[in-house]
Parts: structure tokens; sequence; C-alpha cells
């Protein structure tokens, strides 16, 4: 039992010192990384280029300016990348004194070629003309938007529209106020009543109760 304690006392003892040396591990570690990612040919600042440490989900882009900063380890490889330059790969030394990194990244132009294209006319103005006839031309806005506040397309909607929760609580309210009203005796039956049945009948017109196609 006094070896146990002995031992307990010695892991309390270097327990702390050794956190301590990892800590200050990791945070000697760690570097402070900014700069500014220029052109090579004219110094102008580059915006939007991808600044990601190599095998990590990790990284940033620059501002407007080209200017840019990130917390990175030391030893990590850093990659710059943009879609009109030709890709940049910084190491950050592992022997770095200090917390700080700052690099002046130059790009040069990187031209990427796009597959001919070759455009032809139609053979005779005829065929131009019944080309042109049938296009299909898509919906602009405010097309799209007429459709979709048409008086169907709003009944359907209401009809498979759920209730949200103003119109459930109500719906409640009056089924409950509805049952106290008539609490006792019959509540009064729709079929005897000349409106309900001229509601009905409108309704019949207007083919509300027509099975509509579905179209694929």
């Amino acid at each position: 039992m006094k070896k146990i304690v002995q031992y307990l006392i010695l892991l309390l003892f270097f327990i702390p010192k050794t956190s301590k040396a990892q800590f200050e591990n990791v945070r000697d570690s760690v570097v402070q990384l900014y700069g500014v990612v220029m052109t090579a040919d004219s110094l102008v600042g580059i915006p939007a280029v991808s600044v990601v440490i190599k095998g990590q989900n990790r990284g940033t882009i620059t501002n407007n300016q080209g200017v840019f900063s990130i917390v990175v380890l030391k030893g990590d490889v850093i990659e710059f990348t943009h879609i009109s330059y030709k890709p940049k790969v910084v190491a950050i030394p592992k022997n770095l004194e200090g917390n700080q990194y700052s690099v002046v990244q130059l790009m040069i132009a990187d031209t990427v070629y796009l597959p001919a294209t070759i455009i032809r006319p139609r053979p005779t103005p005829d065929q131009f003309a019944r080309d042109f006839a049938n296009t299909k031309i898509p919906d602009d806005d405010y097309e799209t938007a007429r459709k979709n506040t048409s008086v169907a397309k709003r009944r359907a909607l209401m009809q498979g529209m759920p209730a949200d929760g103003r119109e459930a609580a109500n719906i409640q309210l009056k089924n409950v106020a509805t049952k106290a009203y008539y609490a006792g005796g019959l509540p009064p039956q729709n079929i005897f009543n000349p409106a309900a049945w001229m509601e009905f009948i409108e309704a019949w017109k207007r083919g509300d109760y027509k099975k509509k196609k579905t179209t694929d």
C-alpha cells in the first residue's frame, strides 16, 4: 500500500510537467502565415487565390488586394491556386524561429485553351425560318411568376398545402367553439342548406371535382 501511495505521488508530480511540456511544444509549432499574392509581371494583388494546406481540408482565400492570413504548423506545405495562374507551393521551415512567417508570392499567368467550336449556318433560309419558328424559348421570370399565381395553380396548391401553426390553431379553436355552441343538441346539416348547395353546384361547374391528368 505504501508503494502505491508513493507511485501516485510521483505521478501527480510528473504529470503537470509533462502536460506543460507538450503544451509548449504545440504552441511553439503554431505559425501565423501572412502575406500577399501578386502577379509576377506587374506586381498587382490577385484576389480570390486559394491558400490551402496540403493534406488538410483547411485554407483561406486572398482579399481584393491579394492579402491573406492563416494559422499553420511548422513543416506544413501551402499551395496557392487560381484558375488563371500556375499553382505555387511554399513549405514552412521546420526550424523556423518564432511564430510568424510572411511571404510575397508571385504567380505567373497560365493560358487555358478551350476546345474548338465550329459554328455552321443553316443550309437554306427555309430551314432557318422553320427552326426559328419551332424553337421553344424557356419562360422568363415574369411568365413563370404569372403561371405560379394563376387561379388554377393557387387552387391546386391550397388543396395540398398543409396549414401553418397559426391556421392550425385557428381551426382547432373554431372546432372547440362549434362543439361548445352545439353542446347537448344536433349541429345543422348542410344537406338542407341552400347556400351550401349553391356553392357545391358552382364548384361542380368549375370542374373542381374532376380528376386532373398528371403529365411526366
